[in-house]
């Protein structure tokens, strides 16, 4: 269910929704296999986005723009579930044999991502989420103040835009009052959220209240009211906000703030692991296989991470060595982590630093590259409210028409710890060639399913942005000994994730516990290492995505480079990999599969 919910709510680096509708059905009874399939997505993506309205907002589509939706009701949860049942039971009733190989991708995609959502609608499992309906990392208070703002994707150039944002902001306050409900349904069951958890949502709903009406996130879009709305409706909205934020929105945040504080954090866990938890176990073992897209289980992707930590840290100590350091590894990171020359002066170095890396990547990337998005991208810092606990790099989409570019991201909170030796690996993984490149190529492709446009799963998305960041020696980064330790820092912390998220939800690590580990085995800052071992207590199994998918990708591409030898193209292989949106891991091996026998054309 958190997956579903997820991808109805959020914008981040797994990939939002944009503008553009698949072609609609003929309205005759569709008769051939591929018909019939084709049919069967269109329906199934337009009653998604009856019951999803963000997801609609996001793509452009304003025909649900004054709806946020009902995400914590048990009406939602129980059309959620009825869709997906009757969505595989009509696959079921066509052929796949007689379907053509693109769309034989397409069913086994679809199969594979609705079973999986089945399974999260699954009472045991509604059980262990919807009673914990926010956290710090996902929690509609993390995304919705910003998406009302005028800085995130819903547009504010007509009245139209301007009233249905008041309906929705209607709405998110009654959200919240929704969330206390289930809060309280989970302090009688035993299944609550981490204290941590409980003060970090604490603290942004604090940020979100500071400085009254006119500091409000909420009051963004009268600051930006365009010229062309009439003076006597820009002083009717203005008036009507004002009204919202101080009667409706911020005494809606306040009870949810102060229920929080009063009366869920006392009974609040102590532990931070789901395996302390009620059922922990078996969420955990669904939360593994759905952000993986693959039957792992913990034992073995927590070995797979020591590995892997033990190959990233030879290749540090080689790079130490690079530039003649005599100390043990963890001085050369103490260095990394303090040397003031690593450490941006202002916030404008970082965006101007950031804008000099994308010249550069740019200059290059058609050397490997032959499918480039339309999609703009622009740089941008994380918003004020929300930068303390977000990642030190996101990304949000853009829309395929370029009326609204792709963004990156980046954080400037606790300035000295953004250190200018990680910023062109952050670069190829959010921007280019990372999510900006593989989330606006799929939903640029008219030629798929919706659902394939803007849908997907973590391990390919997240998995194809660290797999981007591999790409440093053809794109010619990196070529500074500390932008490679950058690098192999990045790659490190994904490592790390096996180990750190398995640590911590089947084997009982506490939060100081992983965050040691974190800063034994990287340079990365204890701001850094902190947000992070946060991010896996509140959202658990998701981080376990990004080496999964990259060592997939990466495992493939090896395999191509060897049974093809100098037939290879990088270029036509990155197309086979990003022409058909964010395939299941077991789907993409197939597919690269199929290409590589066909002759890597």
């Amino acid at each position: 269910m958190r997956s579903v919910l997820l991808a109805a709510l959020l914008v981040g680096t797994a990939g939002a929704p944009s503008l553009a509708q698949t072609a609609a059905p003929a309205a005759a009874p569709a008769t051939s296999a591929d018909a019939r399939l084709r049919a069967l997505f269109h329906e199934s993506d337009e009653a998604s986005l009856k019951r999803n309205p963000v997801s609609a907002l996001f793509r452009g589509d304003m025909r649900y723009a004054d709806q946020l939706g009902d995400y914590f009701t048990d009406a939602y949860l129980a059309a959620e579930r009825a869709a997906a049942e009757h969505d595989l039971a009509v696959l079921g009733t066509i052929d796949r044999a007689a379907l053509n190989p693109v769309d034989q991708l397409a069913y086994d995609t679809f199969r594979q991502q609705t079973q999986t959502t089945l399974r999260g609608f699954a009472p045991d499992l509604v059980a262990l989420t919807i009673v914990r309906p926010l956290d710090h990392f996902y929690g509609i208070q993390t995304f919705y103040p910003e998406l009302a703002s005028g800085q995130g994707a819903a547009p504010f150039k007509t009245v139209a835009d301007y009233e249905n944002n008041l309906k929705r902001n209607a709405q998110y306050a009654v959200m919240l009052d929704q969330a206390i409900g289930r809060f309280r349904e989970g302090m009688k069951t035993g299944v609550v959220q981490p204290k941590l958890v409980v003060r970090n949502v604490i603290g942004q709903l604090d940020n979100l209240l500071a400085g009254g009406v006119e500091a409000s996130p909420f009051y963004g879009p009268i600051k930006m009211m365009p010229d062309s709305i009439p003076e006597a409706e820009r002083a009717r909205l203005t008036a009507a906000y004002a009204k919202q934020i101080a009667e409706v929105l911020n005494p809606a945040q306040a009870r949810l703030r102060d229920f929080l504080r009063t009366d869920y954090l006392p009974v609040a866990r102590d532990s931070v692991g789901l395996s302390a938890m009620p059922g922990g176990a078996r969420l955990y073992d669904y939360l593994i296989e759905s952000n993986t897209t693959l039957p792992l289980k913990a034992d073995a992707v927590h070995q797979l991470g020591l590995s892997e930590v033990a190959r990233i840290t030879r290749a540090m100590e080689a790079q130490k060595a690079k530039v003649g350091f005599k100390g043990t590894l963890a001085d050369f990171f103490t260095v990394l982590r303090t040397d003031k020359r690593f450490q941006p002066s202002s916030a404008a170095q970082l965006r101007e630093g950031y804008e000099a890396i994308g010249r550069r990547v740019d200059a290059r990337v058609r050397e490997q590259f032959s499918l480039i998005p339309k999609s703009k991208l622009e740089i941008r810092p994380v918003p004020a409210f929300k930068e303390k606990t977000d990642a030190g790099g996101s990304y949000q989409p853009g829309t395929p028409d370029g009326s609204r570019p792709g963004v990156f991201y980046y954080n400037t909170y606790d300035l000295p710890s953004r250190y200018m030796w990680e910023m062109e690996t952050l670069y190829l993984h959010e921007a280019v060639p990372g999510h900006h490149f593989q989330i606006s190529l799929a939903q640029e492709n008219t030629a798929l399913p919706a659902f394939m446009r803007f849908g997907g799963n973590t391990a390919y998305v997240e998995g194809w942005a660290l797999y981007a960041e591999t790409l440093w020696p053809q794109l010619g980064m990196e070529t500074d000994p500390y932008q490679r330790m950058g690098g192999l820092n990045d790659e490190m912390l994904r490592a790390m994730r096996l180990v750190v998220d398995t640590g911590i939800h089947a084997k009982g690590w506490s939060r100081n516990q992983a965050i040691d580990y974190m800063l034994a085995n990287s340079p990365m800052s204890r701001t850094d290492a902190t947000a992070e071992v946060e991010r896996y207590i509140a959202i658990p199994g998701q981080a376990l995505a990004y080496k999964i998918g990259q060592l997939t990708i990466s495992r493939v591409k090896a395999d191509a480079q060897k049974t093809l030898g100098a037939r290879f193209d990088p270029r036509r292989f990155h197309a086979e990999v990003l022409d058909t949106g964010a395939l299941p891991m077991p789907v993409l091996e197939e597919k690269i599969a199929a290409w590589v026998k066909g002759g890597g054309k």
